[in-house]
């Protein structure tokens, strides 16, 4: 019997992105309130072996997240740059954001985030070093550092009100793959009494991620600065990978209460990152998630 498959996404710019298991479609509402739909083919990478291998597909779901999340960005963001009635490709087209620009723009921020999530929280406690005796203590403060840090950016952001609309993007996303596992109708009134929070959520990995960098790098103990600080850049694919694997696991085994216990702060957490969508945002996230159904039932009916 075949292995299920797990169908997931992530909220663009007025609209969403759904991975299938061959092609990714990203449907974006216009500005004249049509949708556009794209469909982007998948790389062998992150279709083959690599990509269901333990503790190698959470470093390949991680470079996979960021390729279809630049790509899927790029193109809804040239979307709502489009003038109302005004196809693409017209005069406006010079005023549409180019791959290299966004590309740029996330190794900015990846930059930013490795600055402000690993290496902001070492240098503080790092004030306070003298006064620390213990090097788990140590760990253990920059660890919570680390997650003060960022529970107080997404409440920054989540106040913006464009970033509240793309939160409520990630909710459809959520209640649509969750009725769709539920073998609900992919309508907006079956659809909107499911949860928002969703176990595989890229919230929830990152959470985890925070929890477990506090273990590897108290395992690395306080060394010479520049050791600390190569750890906290060399070392995030490993954290990266374990990361995924106990979201996936806890995914799996989610029943468990508790397996349950320990996957609830990350559900909780989503409160920040995702918001109540109206029928108009459920159904786009409906429209990703046909277009790339479809596209599966083809290729295996082939």
């Amino acid at each position: 019997m075949a292995k299920k498959f797990h169908y997931g996404g992530q909220a663009v710019i007025e609209g969403v992105m759904i991975r299938g298991q061959k092609v990714a479609a990203i449907v974006v509402r216009r500005p004249n309130g049509e949708l556009a739909t794209k469909t982007k083919p998948l790389s062998p990478i992150y279709t083959g072996w690599t990509r269901r291998t333990p503790f190698t597909r959470g470093i390949i779901a991680l470079f996979e997240a960021m390729a279809l999340g630049v790509s899927s960005l790029v193109y809804s963001a040239n979307v709502s740059l489009e003038e109302e009635g005004k196809p693409p490709g017209g005069s406006g087209e010079s005023e549409k954001l180019s791959s290299a620009s966004v590309w740029l723009i996330l190794v900015v921020s990846m930059a930013l985030g490795v600055g402000l999530f690993f290496l902001a929280p070492l240098f503080l406690t790092r004030l306070i070093d003298p006064y620390i005796s213990s090097s788990l203590v140590f760990h253990l403060i920059e660890g919570s550092v680390r997650l003060v840090i960022f529970l107080g950016y997404l409440k920054l952001i989540s106040l913006l009100p464009d970033i509240k609309r793309t939160f409520a993007y990630h909710g459809a996303e959520h209640k649509t793959i969750h009725a769709y596992e539920d073998g609900a109708p992919l309508e907006p009134e079956a659809i909107k009494r499911y949860s928002t929070a969703h176990v595989r959520c890229g919230t929830a990995f990152l959470l985890a991620v925070l929890v477990i960098a506090i273990l590897v790098f108290a395992l690395i103990g306080r060394q010479e600065v520049w050791i600390m600080i190569l750890s906290r850049v060399l070392l995030l694919p490993v954290i990266a990978s374990l990361g995924y694997e106990l979201t996936q696991f806890g995914a799996r085994h989610i029943q468990n209460s508790f397996i349950r216990a320990i996957m609830a702060p990350g559900l909780r957490l989503q409160s920040l990152t995702t918001n109540e969508p109206d029928e108009g945002q459920i159904e786009v996230a409906v429209a990703a998630l046909k277009e790339v159904l479809a596209i599966d039932q083809m290729e295996e009916a082939a």
